[in-house]
């Protein structure tokens, strides 16, 4: 994972699967699915210290579940679910309905 987002053909299960098996990480993960588009990382609720939050970003980046970019003075996040879906179909819902019904969005 050198690169700072993986191209679609780069992405691959098992860094996927460890990207979503972390709770945090996997809440993040269905608060950006529940969205219309992308969010400012401040927007997501996170109980981790700021540094926590960042390592969690960079993995999700790393193994090309999320993209990042600036806006403005923020860094706005973005569920890749498009190229998800393309190069793993159905794992992005399958994931997201084996949650229970109290903890999905």
């Amino acid at each position: 994972m050198a690169t700072l987002h993986p191209d679609r053909d780069q992405l691959l299960m098992e860094d996927v699967l460890a990207a979503l098996g972390n709770p945090v990480r996997l809440g993040i993960v269905r608060e950006l699915a529940a969205s219309e588009g992308e969010r400012t990382c401040g927007s997501l609720p996170l109980e981790v210290t700021k540094a926590t939050a960042t390592h969690h970003w960079r993995v999700l980046r790393e193994s090309g579940v999320t993209r990042e970019h600036k806006a403005g003075r923020y860094k706005a996040i973005e569920l890749r679910r498009a190229d998800l879906d393309a190069r793993f179909p159905g794992l992005l819902d399958a994931v997201l309905g084996s949650l229970p019904p109290k903890a999905r969005s």
